[in-house]
């Protein structure tokens, strides 16, 4: 069991695939030490079989990969595919069209909530998975059978549990629900990282400015380290030295030299240079372009009827055979519960209001209403509704 390592015998593969209706694709990637994903391997399979390209094969040009992943006539299928789409848009600069995740086709096909592949696998394609792989260290060469006959689990048996999702979809009339989720995952501001707003990520327990402005740069600092480095930020500073620092802004090398978490002599380099500036431009930045956050709101109380919704909810979604997450989320309830005048609420729109939203208005009406018989709960009508 050999992967492709050349460059042409890849050109030659993907213009069979070019040929197919849709194609299963995976990676395997490592990340631990690195601040970009490390592209270890890919498998692709279609009806004629299944293969493995080593991205990590001397003089491999992946071009012709990515050509196909621009291919519109070809489905792509990918099980959880976010990871996957992120290493596409980082290494191409673009995302493939089209796209079918099974996660969240199985999702909308009432598997439950992010179901994982495995289950899948037994579910759909009544197969098992070999595990002996699971956790091998993808970079090193060369790979074994093992290792290639796990990687392509990935996608053989993908290929049944997309005939399997895709028929129910259709005899369903879901499909376009699918594809409505996909598109938010079609955006590719999801896969980048702005350095100016990199400070969002850290959890701060004060909210003025000067020190948020500290904060900002420094982690604008890090991002820019981390990316040009391709190391994991916390390598270049961990989120609490970031803090500290912000809190004793250092102005010189040797305060520099007394942080806790960089190392020794750090002041007197280049990146020690470099974060000291970026102190400096946050001590002189004026009060107006300083950053604001606003002090977070005392949670409310849950209201009462934001229970009876989440309980609404499963009872319409069990029916409807979809996973709840797919029509609401919890956050989502208690807002609309709390102001519903105010909240743009997903639930009243399209085929999650016939699911969902039309009886969640008629419970908070007071035309509809849940009783309990028998260890069971029921959704009774409590009498027509008045329409002007």
């Amino acid at each position: 069991m050999q992967p492709i390592t050349s460059t042409e015998a890849l050109a030659a593969l993907c213009d069979e695939w070019k040929k197919a209706e849709f194609i299963t694709v995976d990676t395997e990637f490592l990340r631990d030490h690195t601040y970009y994903p490390k592209l270890c391997l890919i498998q692709v399979a279609d009806d004629q079989g299944a293969h493995a390209i080593d991205p990590l094969a001397e003089g491999m040009d992946l071009a012709p990969f990515f050509e196909l992943m621009a291919d519109t006539n070809v489905v792509k299928v990918l099980h959880a595919c976010r990871q996957d789409l992120e290493i596409f848009y980082l290494l191409s600069g673009d995302l493939p069209r089209p796209v079918f995740d099974t996660q969240i086709a199985a999702m909308v096909c009432g598997f439950g909530e992010s179901v994982g592949y495995e289950t899948l696998v037994q579910k759909l394609a009544r197969a098992s998975l070999d595990k002996s792989a699971r956790y091998t260290d993808w970079s090193r060469r060369p790979l074994t059978d093992t290792q290639l006959h796990y990687a392509l689990g990935d996608v053989t048996h993908l290929r049944k549990i997309y005939r399997k999702l895709s028929k129910e979809l259709a005899d369903t009339g879901r499909g376009a629900w699918v594809e409505e989720e996909m598109q938010a995952l079609m955006d590719p501001n999801l896969y980048k990282t702005e350095p100016d707003e990199a400070w969002l990520r850290l959890k701060v327990r004060t909210s003025k400015p000067r020190f948020l402005g500290i904060v900002k740069e420094l982690c604008a600092w890090r991002e820019v380290q981390a990316q040009e480095r391709d190391m994991p930020r916390s390598r270049i500073a961990k989120d609490e030295t970031i803090l500290e620092i912000a809190a004793h802004p250092p102005t010189s090398e040797e305060a520099l030299e007394k942080i806790r978490g960089l190392p020794k002599g750090f002041g007197r380099s280049k990146g020690g240079a470099a974060l000291l500036a970026a102190v400096d431009r946050a001590m002189k930045m004026s009060e107006d372009d300083l950053p604001h956050l606003e002090k977070a709101k005392p949670r409310p109380a849950t209201p009462p009827m934001a229970d009876l919704l989440k309980v609404l909810l499963k009872i319409k979604c069990d029916e409807a055979r979809v996973a709840p997450r797919m029509v609401a989320s919890a956050q989502e309830l208690e807002a609309w519960a709390s102001e519903p005048d105010k909240v743009d609420f997903r639930a009243m729109h399209g085929w999650r209001y016939e699911i969902f939203g039309a009886d969640a208005e008629k419970l908070m009406k007071g035309t509809l209403g849940l009783t309990a018989r028998k260890g069971d709960i029921d959704v009774v009508e409590l009498f027509e509704e008045e329409y002007d």
